[in-house]
């Protein structure tokens, strides 16, 4: 055997030996990274958890396998039933692929306002997909009520409510929070992350306070969202302004996962869709990271946050999902000058406009 051979032979530092059991058994403990330029621009870590790195590309494989495990635990579903369930994407394909390693048949409701590339590969997983019309929660056509209605049609199937299940929170009380715990060897000055269904942002705070309650848990919230002007009113305020290019997060409300931890946010900042769209092109850039908007989002306020806090912390953030879900929206320049973020993409990243 070559001394090559033998150097690359053993098992690297940090990974076990062993075969993963499928698709299932490879979700979660994802990389953290330092972000670099980040981190020297702030005098403090800027650590991101590579969560687009799950087998299924996004932070949302976790809620997904952790729904229909509850939703089996409780004798929800039988073998050969069907999961329905209300989604802007993401969870929507974790779902597909967890159906599809586990047996069963997956529907899938979603606005229509969401990329064609979700779209696609949510059928390509085999998916039965609906898109429909973009209204407000307490409207019955919400995809979320339609996507209810339609599992209750169904004999054995189930309706697995990402938004109110709390069995999405408790998949990153007992993984995320743990695993980034676990990395940072317990040394952590804060966390953030936007919320969409509240689950990714509460469980994994809730654990990692639990641990150390001087960790700083901040939201980071779009513009269109209430949570921002909830934070900041102390619960006063259900103010939401304005809309974002941002998919799968803000709100309209404190959903059931996000409501048991509502106590323990520490404060929120909101982000302007230049912003978020400057960094994606920034971390691209100066990383060689790709990831898609809301990533973005939660980077910038990672080092808002590391700013406030001061030099020489560590502040966590999630990269949610990777760009290739939203390349023909986000490096495109027709695209972009429609929403009038062109302007905000500095001329030296502007080489990465590729698209018309």
């Amino acid at each position: 055997m070559s001394s090559f051979v033998r150097a690359y032979s053993t098992v690297q530092p940090g990974l076990r030996p062993g075969i993963t059991k499928g698709f299932i058994g490879a979700i979660g403990n994802t990389p953290l990274l330092r972000l670099k330029s980040l981190s020297e621009e702030t005098g403090s870590d800027i650590l991101a958890k590579a969560e687009f790195m799950n087998p299924g590309g996004s932070v949302k494989d976790r809620a997904a396998l952790f729904v229909v495990k509850d939703a089996e635990e409780k004798g929800l579903i039988k073998t050969g039933g069907t999961v329905v369930e209300g989604t802007a994407g993401n969870t929507g394909i974790g779902l597909a692929h967890v159906c599809r390693a586990k047996g069963y048949k997956c529907v899938i409701y979603m606005p229509n306002t969401q990329s064609q590339e979700k779209i696609d590969l949510l059928r390509m997983l085999g998916a039965e997909v609906h898109p429909v019309p973009a209204v407000a929660f307490d409207n019955p056509e919400n995809y979320n009520h339609q996507a209810r209605r339609h599992a209750e049609s169904l004999n054995n199937a189930v309706w697995t409510n990402q938004f109110d299940n709390t069995a999405n929170r408790r998949a990153h009380i007992e993984t995320t929070g743990p695993e980034i715990w676990a990395q940072t060897e317990g040394r952590l000055d804060g966390f953030t992350c936007a919320t969409g269904t509240g689950g990714t942002f509460a469980g994994t705070a809730r654990y990692l306070k639990s641990q150390d309650k001087n960790i700083k848990a901040y939201i980071a919230d779009p513009p269109g969202s209430v949570l921002h002007s909830y934070i900041q009113s102390g619960g006063k305020s259900f103010d939401r302004a304005g809309g974002s290019i941002t998919e799968g997060i803000g709100q309209g409300r404190i959903t059931d996962n996000m409501a048991p931890d509502v106590e323990i946010v520490d404060g929120s900042f909101c982000v302007p869709d230049e912003e978020s769209i400057t960094m994606l092109y920034r971390l691209l850039d100066e990383e060689g990271i790709y990831v898609g908007a809301s990533s973005a989002l939660n980077v910038v306020v990672a080092t808002k946050l590391a700013k406030e806090l001061g030099p020489g912390k560590r502040v966590a953030t999630i990269l949610a999902d990777g760009a290739y879900r939203y390349q023909s929206r986000l490096f495109s320049r027709s695209w972009l000058e429609s929403k009038k973020l062109d302007g905000a993409i500095p001329e030296h990243l502007q080489k990465y406009i590729v698209l018309p």
